[in-house]
C-alpha cells in the first residue's frame, strides 16, 4: 500500500473526504463499500474498532505501518494540515477564524444529532401531536433557523470564504436528506448555498467517483430526494 485509501461507506457522510481531498488536490485512492443492510459491512467494520465510516489508511510516510484514522471531523483536519498545507483552514490569524471553528464543528455537534433525533422520535411517537415529537422538532427548526441566517447573510459558513466548514455541512442538506427529509421551500438562503457549494468541480467529481448512482440534482433540490430504503423503518420513499 502507498499513499492514501479512503473507505468510503457509499449514501452516507464519508462523501466529504473524497471532496475534501478533490478541492485540495491530493491524490487518493478510493474503496467503496456498500451498505448491509443499513450499516457498515464487515470489511469496514474490520477496519477500525468502532466499525464506522468513513475510514482512510495513509502508508505516505511509513508503508510497512500505515495510519488508520476514523472519524470525519478527525480526518479531514489531518488531510488538511498533513498534506494541505493547511488550505481551506482558516488560521488563527484570519479575522473569521472563530467563526471557521464554530461551523466546521457544527454539523457533528449540533446539526446531525437534532436531525437523528427527530428520526429516532417520530419512530417512537404517536404523531406530530406528541409532546416528544413536538419538543424535538422545535429544536430541528431553531437549528435549521441558525444555518438559514447565517448563510442568507454569507457566501459560506465561515464568511465570504469557502472553507472546509462548508465540506463538513453540506452533506446533510443533501444525501442525508435520503435518511431524514428536510423540506428546504422555508430556508431560500440555505437552499442557494447548497447550490452554490455543491457546483464545485471538485463536489461534482466526488459524488461521481463514490456515489455514481446518486442523482445530484436530486439531492440538492427544494424537496430532497426520496429515501434510503428502510432508513429508520421507513419506506423507500419521501
Amino acid at each position: 500500500m502507498s499513499g492514501i485509501t479512503v473507505h468510503h461507506l457509499q449514501v452516507g457522510q464519508g462523501e466529504r473526504i473524497p471532496w475534501l481531498l478533490e478541492e485540495l488536490g491530493v491524490p487518493y485512492q478510493l474503496k467503496k463499500h456498500k451498505r448491509s443492510p443499513i450499516f457498515s459491512p464487515p470489511e469496514l467494520q474490520a477496519l477500525h474498532p468502532m466499525g464506522a465510516a468513513p475510514v482512510i489508511e495513509d502508508a505516505t510516510f511509513d508503508k510497512e505501518n500505515a495510519l488508520v484514522l476514523a472519524e470525519s471531523g478527525a480526518i479531514a483536519e489531518y488531510l488538511i494540515h498533513k498534506h494541505g498545507n493547511g488550505r481551506l483552514a482558516l488560521p488563527p490569524s484570519h479575522k473569521d477564524y472563530a467563526d471557521y471553528l464554530y461551523w466546521f464543528h457544527f454539523s457533528n455537534s449540533t446539526l446531525q444529532p437534532a436531525l437523528f433525533r427527530r428520526a429516532l422520535v417520530r419512530g417512537m411517537s404517536s404523531g406530530e401531536d406528541d409532546p416528544r415529537y413536538k419538543g424535538v422538532e422545535e429544536r430541528t427548526k431553531r437549528t435549521l433557523g441558525h444555518v438559514e441566517n447565517r448563510v442568507a447573510n454569507n457566501t459560506y459558513l465561515a464568511g465570504e470564504e469557502f472553507t472546509a466548514a462548508d465540506v463538513m455541512t453540506v452533506w446533510s442538506f443533501t444525501t442525508m436528506r435520503k435518511f431524514e427529509p428536510i423540506d428546504l421551500t422555508e430556508y431560500p438562503g440555505i437552499h442557494k448555498w447548497i447550490k452554490t457549494c455543491t457546483d464545485r468541480p471538485a463536489y461534482r467529481t466526488a459524488m461521481q467517483k463514490g456515489d455514481p448512482d446518486l442523482n445530484v440534482e436530486e439531492l440538492i433540490s427544494v424537496k430532497g430526494p426520496e429515501r434510503f430504503a428502510g432508513a429508520f423503518g421507513a419506506p423507500a420513499n419521501k
